[in-house]
């Protein structure tokens, strides 16, 4: 049986103004590094981990590092199919930047960002390596909230209509022979000590 654990990175200061990231390469703030933190004693008192890959952008990597560091494990590699979805030309405006750009129907223009279709079919190639490469073992993959999201439904499709990923959730998938099962989704109950002081 295989383990892997997708884990969306800690917050950054682009989550909290609203700002859209996609690979754009914005770095954890404080808090971000703090979830993860979190998130790392978290997995260091749960089950032994054996592999950590992550995207290569810099909130993933920090986010990658700070929880191998506590897990006493390298990053194994920094993968750039785990990267989250392009933007394209919404990279870095918010919402009403959006809206006073280019109208109530942006969404419906061609604005460079990355096909949908696309940004799954890499993300579940990404997948598919890990099953091939570490059979029977346990691995962490950080990336990023789209991305996770689109490989999920890309995967389990009954499973998953719809997803929406927290900064540092983890969530579990196991496979065995053709079998994939989710046991843990979108998981952040680390966090609940973290944000009480």
């Amino acid at each position: 049986m295989t383990t892997i654990g997708l884990v969306r990175h800690g917050i950054t200061d682009w989550n909290i103004q609203g700002i859209a990231q996609g690979s754009a390469d914005v770095p954890l703030n404080e808090t971000g590094r703090q979830q993860a933190t979190s998130l790392a004693e978290r997995l260091v008192s749960e089950e032994k981990w054996d592999v950590i890959i992550s995207s290569d952008l810099a909130r993933a990597k920090e986010t990658a590092e700070i929880i191998g560091n506590t897990l006493g494990l390298p990053v194994h590699h920094f993968e750039p199919r785990l990267r989250e979805r392009s933007g394209g030309k919404i990279e870095g405006t918010t919402e009403e930047e959006r809206l006073e750009k280019w109208g109530t129907d942006w969404r419906t223009l061609d604005l460079a960002m990355e096909n949908l279709e696309d940004a799954a079919e890499r993300g579940l190639a990404c997948v598919q390596d890990v099953l091939e490469h570490f059979n029977d073992q346990r691995v962490l993959l950080v990336s990023h909230g789209a991305l996770i999201g689109l490989t999920l439904q890309k995967l389990m499709p009954e499973t998953f209509q719809k997803t929406s990923m927290d900064n540092t959730s983890i969530t579990l998938l196991t496979h065995t022979e053709t079998q994939w099962r989710c046991s843990l989704f979108n998981c952040t109950t680390h966090l609940v000590k973290s944000e009480s002081y």
